[in-house]
Formats: C-alpha cells, structure tokens, sequence
C-alpha cells in the first residue's frame, strides 16, 4: 500500500505554483511572504506531513526512545559559541527585562542543557519540534528559515560504537520506509578529519573555519571551497592541495584499512582512533544489513562545532527523472553524529555525558514529496470522517443529532451539514467529494419502521437495519475495509 494518497494534478499544480513562487520585492498587508522562508500548511500538506511523522516517530518508539520537548526559546548565552560560524545565523530576540534570548537553532544543544540541568546521565530520546535560523531559504530545495527537526539521541556511557550503529539503522530504517529512492549515508569520523588537517599543515587555529568550508562540498565544486580556504580563511595553496587528495576519497572498509596505512595519516593518534572506530561501526552495519549502504567518505565534515567523533549524513542517490518531473536536488535529508564534550559544557563541574544522535531532515523530505505529488493524480483526504448522517426529508434534525450523537459515543468518526433542512442530493455530493465511504440515511419511513438505512459512497448500494444493530454494523464493514 503506498505511503501516501494524492491529490488531482491540476489541483497541485494551482498550490504549487503558489508555494513556489518566486519571492516578491516586498510584502504589504496580512498575507505572509515567501521570501520570509516560511509558509503556510494546508489541510492537503498536513495529511502529509502527519503520515512522514507518524512513521519517523513510529521507529524511534520501536527503538525505545522516550519522547520530550524543550523551549523553542533558550537564553542566548546557552546556544552561542556551540555552532562556530553558524552562530551568526541565530534569530536573536529584543532584550525585554534583561534577558538575551534566542530562538533554538536546533534540538541538539537544547537537549544537552537539559541533560546537564537534571544531571541525567543515561537517556535515549525523540524530539519533534520547529527550529529557526537566519539563513537564506531555497524554497525550491525544501530550505526555510523556519522548519521542523525530528531527533533521535543516545546519551550515556556505552561500549564503542554499539549506540552509533544504532543510529546509522534507524536512518536506514526510516528513509527505506518513506520509500524516497535509493539513498547513502556517508560516514567519516572528525577525529579523521582534525587528523588530516594536521597532516596536511593546517594550523590548528584554523580547524573549525577550514572544517566549515569542506563541508559545503555537498553544495559547492572542490575549486569553489578550495578559493574559499586560500583566499577568505588564508590557508597555503599546497595545504589545500594536500586536503583536496583526501576529500575525493570515498568507499567502504576497506578504505578504512588503506587509511591505516597512509604515510600521514598513520602518523596522527587522532586519526587512528576514529579509523579504529569506524572499522568497529562497519563490523556492526554488517550484522545489522546495511553496510552496503554506508559509505567512508572524507570529504564530509559536517560544520557544527559540537561534534567530537564518528559524523554521517544521508544523501538520495539521484534518479533518472520520469516524464513531467523535475530533477531533484534538496543535499541531505538525515544527519547526525557524536558529541561527547556537548553536555560537559553546561555542566558547572564539567561532568561530561557522551552522547551520539541523528537528526531527519522532514522539509526536504516532505518537498521530494510534494514534487511528486504534482506529477501525479491520486486522491488524499484531508478528514478521517467514515460516516455521514444524512436525511432526504425536511424537519429531521434533532433525529440526525441523537443518530451522529449515537456514532461519536462508539467512537465512530462522523459528520453532517450544520443545515436544518439540507438536501439529500448535497449531502451525497459532499460525501463523494470528501471520499467518506459510509452515509446513514434516516427519514420518515425508516423512523416508523425502526430502521436505519447504509448506503455505500462508492457502490451507491443501500441496506436497511434495525436501529439497534446500526454501531455493530458500522463497525464491522469499517474491519473489513
């Protein structure tokens, strides 16, 4: 059974054409820009939405997680300094009594405040919530200023690279059953990645900045980030060239063992404790299946300041596109990592708690989503309604609020017009239109002889019952369908 029902072609191509607009020079009145890199959510985007989260949700609760939230706002001098350059990008709030705040600008540095706050030093977790950061949005790659994060977190001290592992299933899991196409996840580990820039001569003090600028190797040409490294951050010609060897690298285990034997590399103790751990994790991704889709890749750096060890993001390997669709190109749709020094920071003693998460990438995948949708024309309901009360006679509405009254009670989900006479011919239409499968019909006849009609929305077949067997009935054709 598909994932997701569809709406008509030409009703997603109007809504389309309106989400993806292009941003206007200025906004006036009460309707909502664009160009502000957040939207709108109607009912057909939320039928969507709600499905993606219900199965991400789904796996995190079948691994155990717990669920929580944290403030969508958090006093800034919490978030500042743990995101390096990234840092800029904070909505900050006016000072309004003292306080500098900031919207978050992710779950993860929320999450380990509150784990140093309550001192708890073992936890698996999920987190769904909005985040916000002032980047510029590509509306047309599924990037807003203002979007939802879906986290899952492993916090506590255990043996190396069993909790990691688990992470790398769980995003496997998820994007296999959101059926988005084939997919990687790159993996490499920043202690490699500190590793290299010593060996290629990269001043120490330069780590962070230059680790930003690989990491837009997902967005930009090697000569592009190379120009940025030499000419913006000052790194030498030949310590780019050096790191440009590394970052074309990119394959399975046995990389790892061709690493180890690296004339620089191999110099380097960082370097050989992450290669020693990614060669544990590849041992773990192949009892658990999925080593073939992992993939050792040194050119992924991710930016964020946080991360001390084993790094990975998810990628959909591009397809070749169908007729009517648009080639897609949205980067990453999952990324996570370890972050052993993260909670230590919050903490007034320094108390470190290892930690290690993902995060799934929802606007991008509900945007491959929508750009699908478009292309096709099955039908999403927006309700769950499964039966209409329905009457063809004039004056029977008190006996169509006891018959939906007798529904709600069973927990059957049910609707009618809120018209004292309606037509019975508007009532079926809006049932079609609706896509609710059941209307019970009463009138004058069926209140004398104690009955209850059934009619089928799509077979347009009528049954009459007894008014007293009309919930049992329901019920069962609602089983069986």
């Amino acid at each position: 059974m598909p994932l997701l029902g569809l709406l008509p072609w030409r009703a997603w191509a109007a809504l389309l054409s309106q989400l993806l607009r292009p941003p206007c020079a200025s906004c006036t009145g009460a309707v909502r820009c664009q160009s502000q890199g957040t939207r709108d959510l109607s009912p057909q985007h939320m039928v969507v939405r709600e499905k993606i989260l219900d199965l991400v949700i789904s796996c995190f609760k079948r691994h155990g997680a717990k669920g929580m939230d944290t403030p969508a706002f958090e006093l800034k001098e919490i978030l500042t300094e743990k995101y390096g350059e990234d840092s800029g990008l904070m909505y900050d709030l006016k000072d309004q009594g003292g306080e500098l705040l900031s919207l978050r600008y992710d779950l993860t540095v929320p999450f380990a405040r509150y784990l140093a706050m309550n001192k708890v030093k073992k936890m698996k977790r999920y987190h769904v919530g909005k985040v916000w950061r002032r980047e510029s949005p590509t509306i047309v790659q599924g990037r807003y200023r203002e979007f939802c994060q879906c986290d899952f977190d492993i916090a506590g001290q255990f043996d190396p690279m069993i909790p990691d592992a688990e992470c790398l299933k769980i995003m496997c899991e998820i994007l296999s059953g959101l059926q988005l196409g084939d997919f990687l996840i790159k993996v490499n580990d920043r202690r490699i990645v500190d590793g290299m820039f010593a060996a290629c001569g990269v001043p120490e003090s330069k780590f962070r900045a230059i680790c930003s600028s690989i990491d837009k190797l997902d967005k930009m040409a090697w000569k592009d980030v190379r120009h940025e490294m030499v000419a913006k951050k000052g790194l030498a010609p030949e310590v780019a060239d050096r790191i440009g060897d590394y970052v074309q690298c990119h394959g399975g285990v046995s990389l790892v063992e061709q690493m180890f034997q690296d004339p620089r590399l191999s110099q380097n103790k960082q370097a050989l404790e992450g290669l020693g751990d990614l060669k544990l994790l590849f041992e773990y991704l192949t009892l658990f299946g999925i080593a073939e889709k992992i993939s050792f890749d040194l050119s992924l750096a991710r930016g964020l300041d946080y991360y001390t060890g084993v790094i990975y993001e998810a990628v959909l390997l591009q397809t070749p596109t169908q007729a009517g669709e648009e080639p897609l190109n949205v980067g990453s749709v999952a990324a996570g990592g370890r972050y052993d020094g993260l909670v230590g920071m919050f903490d007034p003693k320094g108390h470190k708690v290892p930690c290690v998460g993902l995060s799934i990438g929802v606007e991008r995948i509900f945007y491959i989503v929508e750009q699908r949708m478009k292309t096709k024309g099955e039908k999403v309901r927006t309700t769950e309604t499964q039966v209409f009360v329905a009457t063809p006679q004039k004056n029977f509405l008190q006996e169509r609020l006891k018959l939906i009254t007798e529904l709600w009670d069973a927990g059957i989900k049910a609707e009618m017009l809120y018209k004292n006479n309606p037509k019975l011919l508007t009532q079926l239409h809006y049932c079609e239109s609706t896509g609710i499968p059941l209307v019970v019909i009463i009138g004058e006849q069926e209140l004398k002889e104690g009955v209850i009609k059934i009619r089928s929305v799509a077979s347009r077949e009528e049954v009459a019952i007894k008014r007293e067997n009309l919930v049992a009935e329901i019920q069962n054709r609602l089983s069986e369908s």
